[in-house]
């Protein structure tokens, strides 16, 4: 046995991606951090780029806690009682006592009866939503949902698969009326925020809509919405797109590893969901689950995100991120209106949002560039991300940047 068959199809594999500018290429290396200081935020370090200190803007840590010293102190505290390993999956020996606290925290958090940790927000959408569809299923899905809801349909084999054009809910109206009669059950799944655009699915809309048809399906019309950008950096007090749209899934994923600052993902519904999904969801029941100290560690983040201090943190976000986009307009460049800090700069070319990328690196500013084909020809953008550690110099400076490269 060996790989010398396999391995030139997979090196004309890589070329093909390459030249169809799908690869990701060389990961940055980050290497070391530095504190705040002089009005600045922090900056990072790395690998190869000697003692260039880096702005990131392109962090899903919204509101700065990973870096809180509370979520460090908790994690540490766990580690050092329970060991940096479960050791086991949970309906073993792998459940810890972190584990049941911070769960029922979440169920409190987003108003439910019950909550059920993953290993990632990817494992939890995979790990749910097959779970509920059958060969008499209709999966519904927005056009702009993340690849980890694209991957779960996949492994569902539904009895049919509709897609509607992006948070179009008269099209999802129409669906709805044309699948009568023909399946028992329809799945509706939908990103909270969507994580190209910073923008939101209208939950109270979607949720009025899919009440019109529900008695026409003989099993129902079951909402399942991933909120992994949206909870801790979206709505008033951090609950995300349900918060701010005023509507509510029947089951909401959401991520540790985003807002929170931590690792790991989970799912918040009914008692009697999460007790099927304990007994039948591979990627639970087969997988360690997060450590004990990464749930300690969250623990204390979802502490922060509902004190005074989290509200604060919350406020700061709201505000930056608007101060933002309206620097961008001034600039002249195109943006899309909201309070989500993903703030995308829309440039609509590929050459164009390649060279301000590498322009902003040279720059010392980290920002993700996304072209075709990874989003549609048109939809070329850079993807600015705010975060509750940036202060008003990091925003002036980026801004100063983006008007030099406009000269």
């Amino acid at each position: 046995m060996s790989l010398k068959k396999l391995e030139p199809l997979l090196t004309d594999k890589l070329a093909e991606l390459q030249q169809q500018g799908l690869c990701k290429g060389n990961e940055k290396v980050i290497t070391g951090m530095r504190a705040a200081a002089d009005g600045f935020g922090p900056r990072y370090f790395l690998e190869g780029c000697g003692d260039r200190a880096f702005l990131r803007m392109n962090s899903n840590s919204y509101l700065g806690l990973a870096m809180h010293p509370l979520v460090i102190k908790a994690e540490a505290a766990a580690a050092e009682k329970f060991g940096t390993g479960p050791g086991a999956v949970r309906f073993i020996s792998g459940t810890y006592r972190p584990h049941i606290e911070l769960e029922q925290k979440l169920a409190e958090f987003h108003g439910r009866e019950s909550a059920m940790l993953f290993s990632s927000a990817y494992t939890t959408m995979t790990g749910v939503l097959p779970q509920f569809i059958s060969a008499d299923t209709l999966v519904v899905s927005d056009a702009l949902n993340h690849n980890c809801i694209i991957n779960a349909i996949r492994l569902s084999q539904p009895a049919s698969k509709e897609i509607y054009a992006h948070a179009d809910i008269d099209a999802l109206d129409k669906i709805l009326e044309a699948y009568k009669g023909r399946v028992k059950r329809v799945c509706l799944v939908t990103d909270g925020i969507f994580s190209m655009r910073g923008d939101y699915a209208h939950l109270g809309k979607i949720s009025a809509c899919c009440k019109r048809h529900e008695d026409a399906y003989e099993q129902g019309i079951i909402s399942i919405v991933d909120d992994s950008h949206g909870v801790g950096a979206f709505g008033q007090t951090g609950r995300g797109t349900e918060e701010y749209t005023q509507g509510k899934a029947d089951i909401l994923i959401a991520t540790l590893g985003k807002a929170f600052g931590v690792n790991g993902g989970y799912v918040v519904s009914s008692s009697a969901v999460i007790a099927y999904l304990r007994e039948t969801s591979p990627f639970y029941i087969y997988s360690n689950p997060i450590t004990p100290a990464e749930a300690a560690a969250a623990d204390a983040a979802l502490d922060i995100v509902t004190s005074d201090e989290g509200l604060r943190l919350l406020d700061k976000l709201r505000v930056f991120s608007l101060r933002l986009r309206s620097g961008l307009e001034d600039l002249g460049f195109e943006t899309l209106p909201g309070e989500h800090p993903i703030v995308p700069i829309l440039i609509r070319n590929t050459e164009k949002t390649t060279a301000l990328v590498a322009y902003l690196l040279a720059n010392n500013i980290l920002v993700t560039g996304l072209n075709y084909p990874v989003v549609p020809q048109g939809e070329q953008e850079i993807r600015l991300q705010v975060s509750a550690e940036h202060t008003e110099k990091d925003l002036d400076y980026l801004l100063a940047k983006l008007a030099d490269f406009r000269q």
